[in-house]
């Protein structure tokens, strides 16, 4: 009689699994790959298909936590305006108490951030661009972002003392959606000192 061949428990013949990613990171996957997309390709260039190949998810993945491609585009749009606001604060809190330094600083950023590798513009330039629709969600986030964008210079203006405040910051606004516009192809590494003398041109002739 043949000895008994040793039993296999389940534990030790169960499959190794990987456990599945939790929601958030799964969330934050998709919408990573979303903004890298359409940043870099254009909103209409990428579809839906593209963005669940590249986060290697799951179809029914994406539609659980974006219902439509709309959405994701405010969501992409919505988390660059947060970001872009950040760091907007954290070059001008330095200069904070002189109004005149701060609009000079805040001027040198955006030419830094024109300047950078791989600058393609403002998104929310571009994609306001690439939908003609005013209704669409992503025209009303790009709009709310350019009225930010005015209201926070006419503060400094008035902080300036200037005696027409919207008018300038009207300018100024017409001069950083200029260089976001355009800065990289027309004014390079050089771009952060055109437009603080652009600024300062600009506030001198307001004063």
């Amino acid at each position: 009689m043949s000895p008994t061949a040793p039993r296999k428990t389940g534990a030790a013949s169960a499959p190794a699994t990987t456990p599945p990613a939790p929601a958030g990171d799964v969330q934050q996957r998709i919408l990573d790959t979303a903004c890298q997309l359409f940043y870099a390709e254009g909103v209409r260039a990428v579809g839906i298909d593209l963005i669940i190949e590249r986060a290697q998810i799951a179809k029914t993945s994406l539609y659980r936590y974006y219902r439509t491609k709309d959405d994701l585009v405010a969501a992409f749009l919505e988390r660059e305006d947060k970001e872009f606001w950040q760091q907007w604060d954290e070059a001008a809190a330095p200069h904070a108490p002189e109004a005149a330094a701060e609009l000079d600083a805040l001027l040198a950023w955006v030419g830094e951030r024109v300047a950078r590798p791989g600058y393609r513009g403002c998104p929310q330039l571009n994609v306001a661009a690439e939908f003609a629709d005013p209704a669409h969600p992503a025209r009303a986030i790009s709009a709310a972002h350019r009225l930010e964008q005015k209201r926070r210079l006419a503060a400094l203006c008035k902080r300036m003392g200037l005696k027409k405040p919207e008018v300038t910051a009207a300018q100024l606004s017409l001069l950083v959606d200029g260089a976001f516009s355009s800065g990289s192809l027309l004014l390079g590494e050089g771009a952060g000192k055109v437009l603080r003398a652009a600024g300062r041109a600009l506030v001198d002739a307001g004063t």
